[in-house]
């Protein structure tokens, strides 16, 4: 019963998009005020169906209906009710159906915020969400229907579907498979939907900017709509990025957060345009300049949004024998195809209305930086877009896939991030449209002799690497930058308001909650650069094969191997837990118990390394293999890994930041002075 209410109410779903569209499109083309109203009530309507629909899968996940396919595929009796509830997106039926809720959601909401007061961009901005969202509902309903049910039929094999095949009979399995033990850390547990939440936010921006596209408007009406959402879809694909670090330090066992996998690679490539459009509008909103560019910034960003979810769910990582034979490959790929396409065409329609109202006359300027800016940004998604496909299509070549590691990345992505960083910090100094060198030589002064400190301190320790000299210097110059504005917000106000410090610093910010939240996000990206070039370029490893009592050496750590335990859980699973004693410079640190766990249910194995963190370094400890219990003998692998737990903490800071810059600003009447006016801060200011 359950089952069929829920896809029934998908049916309803992907009937209300298609009707919403339509009759958007045509009610605006035909000026039908009534035709208009009908395809917002019909575009609301699709938020209660498809809720409707996640609440029946649901229902049927925590109470173990093993014969809908998609329950025994994902739960077992032994997982507990939190995790059967997170396996709605724990399979492909259900992420997608998860996808759509929130497409959904963040459809109905633009829509209802701005209905009355965007008559004219809402009813195309209506129709691009309807369309995205009949999109994902079609593959749903028609391709991967997490509602089917499992049967047997003449020949004893088990299919499914939701009518029952002739000849068939129903079946219901005694238990699930469970959940793939990779998805049961508690960073997986709310990865997905902030990178789906990330995902979808886009969508609403993109929208907007195709309907001004459609009506030829060239005023910044669609920026000021969608700032916010672009924002928010910023914020969260920052930290589904952030978390799925985490999650892959924890459990994926190999010492390290960042691999450049293709599915890491797919949440990068549009967090990376998503980033430079960020930076872009403020040009247009300042300045009225880059109105093109940021069209085709958006335009990226959801097609690259679409690559994404392509790329992850339609098996062409696998091979592109898989992508071919796979239901829902093809139709990502026409998808794709359509609106890119469609994109590039309504944006060399309103090519010429898309004029800039002041060019670009100084190299010295902040529009300048921030150009150079985008166009690093653009570069390294270009890089990363390539290394991620060029497997892909070797192998459609040459019948071989040739595999792209992280060598190439940072080979080619490294120097353009390290620009890219140097100029974050040069950036903010410069005036709008013209600037002096004479300024930004005594703007950088003391930061200059911040920087050169800190390599001559590296040097002076014993560090001989250029490249580590080079980055931390830089580092530390864009930190310095970045602390100096705030100083000079902080004197400038203090001088005019006789405030205190905490006072002055959180009225500063809350005067202007942009740019002091980019600033935040500049501390924050300096602060995990420290742990990335850290954990990166002085991380060291070991692996050796002991018995119990005998120890292992990595650097100033001494592992001694105390022995092995090895029991049964009561959610299943199968422990083999080492336990071993940690020292540092002859003295004892603790006892560590890295471990591998094999879940019955799913056959599959998931390792847990044992971790001594401290600001300094992890000491990371994985249990690679082992001899039976009365040998007592096992194989371990060690790292240590500096400054990486700067890494999450820089990554606090930067989501800080980002909270600020959304969070909505209610100002008061200003009571600005002249003498605040004329500092030199506040004047190039935001």
């Amino acid at each position: 019963m359950l089952a069929n209410l829920g896809f029934f109410a998908l049916c309803l779903a992907l009937a209300s998009t298609m009707y919403a569209t339509v009759m958007a499109l045509v009610g605006a083309w035909q000026h039908k005020p009534v035709w208009l109203a009908s395809a917002q009530q019909a575009a609301l309507f699709t938020w209660p169906l498809i809720t409707l629909a996640c609440v029946c899968l649901v229902v049927l996940l925590v109470t173990d209906h093993y014969e809908i396919a998609y329950v025994s595929n994902v739960t077992s009796r032994a997982m507990p009710l939190y995790l059967k509830i997170t396996a709605l997106w724990g399979g492909q039926a259900g992420s997608l159906l998860w996808w759509s809720w929130l497409m959904a959601t963040f459809a109905s909401a633009a829509i209802w915020r701005n209905w009355r007061a965007h008559p004219t961009l809402m009813p195309y901005a209506l129709a691009v969400m309807m369309l995205t969202l009949g999109f994902f509902v079609g593959l749903v309903v028609f391709y991967e229907n997490p509602f089917g049910r499992v049967w047997v039929n003449a020949a004893g094999e088990t299919v499914v579907a939701m009518l029952q095949p002739a000849g068939a009979f129903p079946f219901t399995p005694i238990d699930g498979r469970g959940l793939n033990p990779l998805l049961r850390h508690p960073g997986m547990i709310i990865h997905p939907p902030m990178l789906y939440t990330g995902f979808v936010s886009f969508v609403v921006p993109y929208a907007f900017a195709v309907a001004a596209l459609i009506t030829r408007r060239a005023d910044d009406a669609w920026l000021r709509v969608t700032r916010r959402w672009t924002l928010t879809g910023w914020l969260f694909l920052s930290l589904g990025l952030i978390l799925g670090g985490r999650w892959a330090y924890d459990v994926l066992g190999w010492g390290g957060y960042w691999g450049w996998d293709p599915v890491e690679n797919a949440a990068f490539l549009p967090w990376l345009t998503a980033t430079a459009f960020l930076h872009s509008v403020m040009i247009q909103e300042k300045r009225g300049q880059l109105k093109k560019w940021n069209m085709v910034l958006i335009i990226l960003t959801y097609a690259l949004v679409i690559f994404g979810t392509f790329l992850t769910r339609s098996g062409v990582l696998s091979s592109v024998h898989a992508f071919a034979q796979s239901a829902i490959g093809p139709a990502f790929f026409v998808f794709i195809g359509f609106t890119f396409l469609g994109s590039l065409f309504l944006l060399a329609r309103a090519w010429g209305a898309l004029y800039s109202e002041r060019p670009l006359t100084h190299l010295l300027s902040r529009e300048a930086a921030f150009l150079l800016n985008n166009l690093l940004f653009v570069s390294i998604a270009a890089s990363v877009f390539w290394g991620t496909i060029f497997p892909l299509i070797s192998e459609l070549v040459t019948n071989q896939k040739i595999s792209v590691g992280p060598p190439f990345y940072n080979r080619v992505a490294g120097p353009q991030f390290a620009a890219l960083v140097l100029l974050m910090g040069l950036g903010p100094l410069l005036a709008w449209q013209k600037d002096s060198w004479l300024r930004l030589r005594q703007l950088l002064k003391i930061p200059s002799l911040i920087a050169g400190g800190t390599m001559g301190l590296l040097v002076i320790t014993g560090v001989r690497d250029g490249v580590a000299v080079l980055s931390f210097g830089i580092t530390a110059l864009v930190a310095a930058t970045t602390l100096a504005e705030f100083v000079r917000g902080l004197q400038a106000r203090r001088l005019v308001y006789k405030e205190a410090f905490g006072t002055a610093l959180a009225r500063l910010i809350a005067r202007n909650r942009r740019r002091y939240g980019g600033y935040i996000i500049h501390l924050g990206v300096t602060v995990m650069t420290l742990g990335i070039l850290g954990s990166s370029l002085f991380q060291i490893e070991t692996q050796g094969q002991l018995q119990q009592g005998e120890q292992l050496t990595l650097g100033r750590y001494v592992m001694v191997y105390d022995g092995l335990q090895q029991f049964l859980t009561n959610d299943d699973r199968e422990v083999t837990r080492a336990t071993v004693s940690v020292y540092r410079d002859e003295q004892l640190l603790g006892q560590l118990h890295p471990r591998r766990d094999f879940f019955l249910s799913s056959q599959q194995p998931m390792t847990i390394p044992g971790v001594r963190s401290t600001w300094e370094d992890d000491f990371y400890v994985l249990l690679v293999s082992w001899e039976p219990l009365g040998a007592e003998g096992a194989t371990f692998k060690l790292y240590v890994n500096p400054l990486i737990n700067w890494v999450w903490a820089g990554g606090l800071v930067f989501i800080l930041g980002t909270l600020v810059a959304v969070w909505p600003s209610h100002q008061p009447v200003s009571r600005a002075k002249p003498a605040l006016q004329t500092t030199s801060v506040v004047s190039n200011g935001d």
